[in-house]
């Protein structure tokens, strides 16, 4: 980060280490009913409010501050006890023992039950409509009450690293439609939505942790990306993440700029079924026609981390730095390859690209400019972020697409499962028996260092096979209005509101 922006979170974590009496600083963070907050959203959650339902990541970092699991991740990366108050792993791997924490409510006021826990569980691990909720989930052999206090999930196989998929929200089984009625333990709790308008969410006074500051949220759909500097310029929101570089000149002196990574594996990714990217040729072709660092330099003069594979560096010992070299720069080269897959007058195919991603639209504007060298001709298609989502993502009806895909969990397996040969998730339909031998010996070992290792060899077998063309770890400018403070950098693509705070005017 830089010096300035260093200086304002040392400023920031020094008043959130204060006590409510000492108020000089952080005058609302005893509350205030009056206080609220206006956060802008580049697309509406998903239609269903069901937290087991979510697929796109804004859902979630939007949801996260309404719905937690038996354990959640906190900004340093850890995962901590949530629902439940501890938890325990067998010696062999199998067996996750949850003690509940006492006195737990639901946001309708009812108290956490074992019961809740074992449907929230079995609802996102059932398998009578195919595929369970939670693709990891077909690891579970059985989730079993213990006591009014107690749960386990016995697993079918060790599994060491399953942690971080127990982070899925606790619900209330009582509750008959979740999909509306969305029913939480977080520190916030719904009140209401407007369709492509707004999110509406208040501070749930029942909350069993850290209360949150801000009494209500709301989140603010801007579809259209040229319009977020003048909402924020004109009041009308507070806070916006994820601004491109090329806006922020334009962001007026009342706002505070802050500097974190986005923490999402951000690629041109290839439809490996199409016939043109089914030849490992063509697709390292389009990795040597891209130079990535004159694609930081023109999108965001620089920040940003180039990434070689499908991981970021906040995952630290899985992150593969060497793989970011791999294929450099070289138009000769990429020509090269064609001809010899049989294109030796090029190739040319389609970019279909959220329209509310500023920096997808941008990057597949610079992509295409740098493609023209290595005779690649690229159409860039905009599409809406409905469409992206059942066209390219459910139905895999595209040629190539550029987005970032967030980890969900803290775990590489959330990033490197979806490249298993007929994995839901796998709307790439990348397929090599290698890769899924070693990401199946990856989640049976029980030793570290070899899970580890076997992890790294699935990164590299997406990077050789150049199964997508990998680009970076965006640079994230949270844009935030100097009457706030409290905000902290998750290694997850995820938004906490319930640590800002109203900073009391000087």
């Amino acid at each position: 980060m830089k010096t300035k922006v260093w200086k304002k979170i040392l400023v920031t974590l020094a008043c959130t280490a204060l006590t409510v009496a000492l108020s000089a600083c952080s005058g609302d963070k005893a509350g205030e009913n009056s206080s609220q907050i206006t956060i802008g959203i580049p697309q509406d959650i998903e239609d269903s409010l069901d937290p087991h339902d979510t697929l796109a990541a804004g859902t979630e970092e939007v949801l996260f501050n309404m719905y937690e699991g038996l354990v959640k991740p906190d900004s340093q990366g850890n995962l901590i006890d949530a629902v439940a108050a501890s938890h325990s792993i067998s010696a062999d791997g199998k067996v996750y023992t949850f003690t509940l924490r006492e006195n737990v409510k639901f946001h309708d006021g009812s108290v956490v039950t074992a019961e809740d826990v074992k449907y929230s569980l079995d609802k996102c691990a059932d398998t009578s409509n195919g595929a369970p909720l939670v693709a990891a989930y077909t690891a579970i052999d059985s989730i079993n009450i213990v006591d009014d206090s107690t749960v386990e999930v016995v697993l079918k196989e060790a599994d060491t690293d399953f942690l971080p998929y127990l982070t899925t929200a606790i619900i209330p089984a009582s509750n008959e439609d979740p999909d509306n009625i969305p029913i939480g333990t977080g520190p916030y709790k719904f009140v209401s939505r407007s369709v492509q308008e707004e999110f509406v969410m208040e501070k749930f006074d029942e909350y069993w942790g850290t209360p949150a500051n801000i009494e209500l949220v709301t989140f603010k759909v801007i579809a259209d990306s040229d319009l977020v500097v003048t909402n924020l310029n004109g009041g009308a929101i507070d806070m916006y993440a994820r601004l491109p570089q090329s806006q922020l000149s334009q962001v007026s002196d009342e706002f505070n700029v802050l500097e974190g990574s986005m923490n999402l594996v951000q690629a041109l990714y290839l439809n490996n079924a199409d016939e043109r990217f089914d030849d490992v040729k063509v697709r390292q072709a389009l990795c040597y026609a891209v130079d990535k660092q004159a694609l930081l330099d023109m999108l965001s003069d620089g920040m940003g981390t180039p990434i070689g594979s499908s991981m970021f560096p906040s995952f630290g010992k899985y992150y593969m730095e060497e793989l970011n070299d791999l294929y450099p720069y070289d138009p000769e080269k990429a020509k090269s390859l064609l001809t010899e897959a049989g294109y030796p007058d090029g190739i040319s195919f389609k970019i279909s690209v959220p329209s509310n991603y500023a920096q997808h639209v941008s990057t597949a504007q610079i992509l295409a400019e740098q493609f023209k060298a290595s005779n690649i001709k690229a159409e860039i298609e905009l599409i809406e972020w409905e469409s992206w989502v059942s066209d390219v993502y459910s139905d895999r009806k595209f040629e190539t697409t550029i987005v970032g895909l967030d980890a969900s969990t803290l775990s590489a397996s959330a990033l490197l499962s979806r490249f298993v040969t007929g994995a839901g998730k796998n709307f790439v339909n990348f397929s090599d028996a290698a890769y899924d031998e070693a990401y199946a010996n990856a989640v049976a070992s029980t030793d570290d260092e070899e899970k580890t290792a076997y992890y790294k060899e699935c990164e590299k077998i997406l990077a050789d096979q150049a199964a997508n063309v990998y680009l970076q770890d965006m640079a994230s400018l949270v844009i935030l209005n100097k009457k706030y403070a409290g905000y902290e950098f998750y290694p997850l693509y995820i938004q906490d509101i319930s640590k800002l705070y109203i900073v009391e005017a000087q």
